[in-house]
């Protein structure tokens, strides 16, 4: 997913800008430089959404469901106004606009991902969906977002957010699937035993 949206984010760019290669030989190297970050930014998702995963289970241990769930989004809204403003207050003279758009599309990919999410599964899956989507989010743009290039936060920030949607989106059926692979494999053995 990491590749397929660089790839795609990428030329994008390049067709937008106007940007031109000497060659076939340059665009093939091209295209495999933005293969090879996808992949990269698939990894650093995937770290991204292991962190949520072992956050969400302490969250659970420590606070009670409503509690968590309340913290979640004390949290996700933190990282939005972070994103979106506080760089407007540090910053001082610069024009700070593609911060409040990157804090409204990071925000608008939580709510699609989040919609989609409690269609296929259940209304309590909302919360976490968008703590994961806004809040892990915005900490993995943490890096780009200290180069202060708009072109280098879209071609990360893109990747990131199809990744991120992918595995929220395909959480619930992996969990589903080793349930019941464990279930099936407790009745084989329980009859093997028989």
């Amino acid at each position: 997913m990491g590749a397929a949206g660089s790839l795609v984010t990428g030329l994008i760019m390049m067709l937008v800008n106007g940007e031109k290669t000497n060659g076939m030989t340059d665009f093939l190297i091209y295209l495999l430089i933005l293969f090879g970050s996808g992949i990269m930014i698939s990894v650093y998702s995937q770290m991204g959404f292991f962190a949520y995963l072992i956050l969400n289970y302490m969250g659970k241990g420590v606070f009670s469901k409503r509690s968590w769930q309340i913290v979640q989004i004390v949290l996700t809204v933190l990282a939005l106004l972070d994103v979106m403003f506080l760089r407007l207050f540090v910053g001082g003279e610069r024009e700070r606009l593609s911060d409040i758009v990157l804090g409204i599309i990071i925000l608008a990919a939580g709510i699609v991902t989040a919609y989609v999410k409690v269609k296929q599964t259940h209304i309590s899956a909302l919360v976490p969906t968008l703590f994961f989507m806004v809040a892990v989010t915005v900490v993995e743009t943490i890096g780009v977002l200290r180069i202060d290039v708009n072109a280098a936060t879209i071609f990360i920030v893109v990747p990131l957010l199809i990744c991120n949607a992918y595995q929220m989106l395909i959480l619930h059926r992996l969990v589903d699937g080793s349930m019941e692979q464990r279930v099936s494999g407790k009745t084989e053995v329980q009859e093997s035993h028989a």
